[in-house]
């Protein structure tokens, strides 16, 4: 069933969420920072393993050697600049604080600030990997669910940990997932055919730049605005698709 995929992510990311809820009331504010400076970690070594796809042999064949990182930086800088206009960041934040408005009893700003937190650096971490573009589009195409199964028992986990930190705003993160991921997968029925592996590897390197983004942010070294850049993903494909012209 094309979409089952997806909607196995939202599920475990919901009871990732809920168990990380139940577990992190109970553990001390020393723990919980310990848990979101391993995930940033974790990020970050996503992040710079994805990146080596600027060196896949695929992606080098079609724009160059000397041509992938300028494709990939390109992608950056286009995008952040799109992103930046759109202020994505700005209003993912916004809908995050009407989410915490609504659903939640504590309206201290603490309370506020932490749900926020929650709900934007989880959804941009569960959407912007490769296997939640690749999985959906796989799945639109007939390919298998089994990309977005294995990103599913990742989330939860994730998931579990991020909710044990921050709160019912992760289990939120689910609704830009389903939407995001629900639109990859209708492009990929529309599509009719697998991508060329060069457009997925620039997707993959510019996927990994921005984990490493996120990884920054879950350290408090410096909040990169990730979803100004989310455009990237899009740019990226874009670039490379020129030099198969």
């Amino acid at each position: 069933m094309i979409g089952l995929g997806t909607l196995i992510n939202v599920l475990a990311i919901v009871l990732g969420a809920t168990v990380g809820v139940l577990i992190g009331n109970r553990l001390p504010e020393r723990t919980r920072s310990t848990v979101t400076d391993a995930l940033g970690l974790i990020t970050l070594v996503i992040g710079a393993v994805n990146v080596v796809a600027i060196m896949d042999t695929d992606f080098v064949a079609v724009v160059g050697s000397s041509w992938t990182l300028l494709v990939v930086l390109g992608a950056v800088v286009i995008g952040g600049v799109m992103g930046s206009l759109l202020r994505i960041e700005s209003r993912l934040e916004s809908f995050g604080g009407w989410l915490q408005r609504r659903l939640s009893r504590d309206t201290s700003s603490e309370a506020q600030e932490r749900f926020i937190e929650g709900f934007v650096t989880s959804s941009l971490l569960f959407c912007i990997g490769p296997l939640a573009i690749l999985g959906s589009l796989n799945d639109g195409l007939g390919n298998g669910i089994e990309q977005l199964t294995l990103k599913s028992s990742l989330d939860l986990f994730a998931a579990l940990a991020f909710a044990a930190s921050l709160g019912w705003g992760v289990a939120l993160s689910a609704v830009p997932v389903v939407i995001w991921q629900g639109l990859l997968t209708v492009a990929g029925v529309a599509a009719g055919t697998l991508l060329p592996t060069a457009l997925i590897a620039s997707i993959t390197a510019t996927g990994g730049i921005l984990l490493l983004g996120i990884g920054l942010r879950l350290l408090n070294i410096r909040q990169v605005p990730v979803g100004d850049l989310l455009p990237a993903l899009v740019i990226a494909p874009v670039l490379t698709s020129l030099f198969l012209l």
